[in-house]
């Protein structure tokens, strides 16, 4: 005979089962993404230059050339100047300076139109020193175009070799340059604080001196009218006293006097 417990037993039984079954493929997705995070997070192999592998790197180095661009006509970038000197050889790196924000203000409220972005001047670095000399020599004052359709005609290339000069020495310049901005602006900003503070202070003590002036003001009119009250007090004193009509007081000296009119009037 089954027993009512037998029955939950069973059920209970069932149901682990189907649990089990359920939980295994999600164990498998989680420790399979385990897997993918482990291999995404390897840590990059760092590749360690030999002596001659870094002697092979310097020697290169120095046989690099760099030439200076002292004029881009507008709608030139890196990328174009690129295109157009790696005609003539290698070109391992590149650098364009932007115009300035007041310069470029200048000239969009002279032009009245925004543009785009407008260099100043250039460094390009060539593999090889030789080829860099030549190209600087050759292409210095000609044209940069000789097709009428194209945007740069009539634009002249200045070109100039700077011998014994580094790429290092231009990435220092420019460390230079924006260090003595920053020091700049620090500066600045530290005079507009100190102007900031005066300024408060001064407002501080301007409003400090105007209630000094209203207390005063306040003072003098409450004075003026308790001085012009008993002013007032006095006039109206003076107006209201009056003035009664009195008889002479009778003596003995103007008795006759003052009889013979009456017995005038009587008679």
């Amino acid at each position: 005979m089954k027993t009512p417990h037998d029955d939950e037993t069973i059920l209970s039984s069932d149901e682990t089962d189907v649990d089990s079954k359920a939980l295994k493929p999600k164990k498998e997705q989680k420790e399979k993404e385990e897997v993918k995070t482990n291999k995404t997070k390897k840590k990059k192999k760092v590749h360690k230059l030999s002596l001659a592998g870094t002697e092979l790197f310097t020697a290169k180095l120095r046989k690099r050339g760099v030439v200076y661009l002292s004029r881009i006509p507008p709608r030139m970038g890196p990328a174009k100047v690129k295109a157009l000197l790696a005609e003539f050889g290698v070109v391992t790196r590149i650098y364009l300076e932007e115009e300035d924000k007041a310069s470029r203000k200048r000239r969009q409220m002279a032009t009245g139109s925004k543009g785009g972005k407008r260099y100043r001047e250039g460094w390009v670095e060539f593999e090889d020193k030789k080829v860099g000399k030549h190209v600087a020599e050759s292409l210095n004052s000609t044209s940069i175009s000789n097709y009428k359709r194209s945007v740069h005609y009539g634009d002249l290339w200045c070109l100039k070799y700077l011998s014994k000069f580094r790429w290092d020495h231009l990435t220092e310049k420019v460390a230079y340059e924006r260090r003595v901005r920053e020091q700049k602006l620090r500066v600045e900003m530290v005079q507009a604080r100190k102007e900031n503070q005066a300024f408060s202070t001064l407002v501080g003590v301007g409003k400090a001196m105007d209630k000094i002036d209203e207390r005063r003001k306040k003072r003098k009119l409450k004075e003026g009218s308790s001085l012009g009250d008993e002013k007032v007090h006095q006039n109206d004193h003076k107006k209201r006293k009056r003035k009664f009509r009195q008889t002479a007081p009778v003596t003995q000296g103007n008795v006759g006097s003052a009889k013979a009119p009456l017995l005038g009037s009587m008679i």
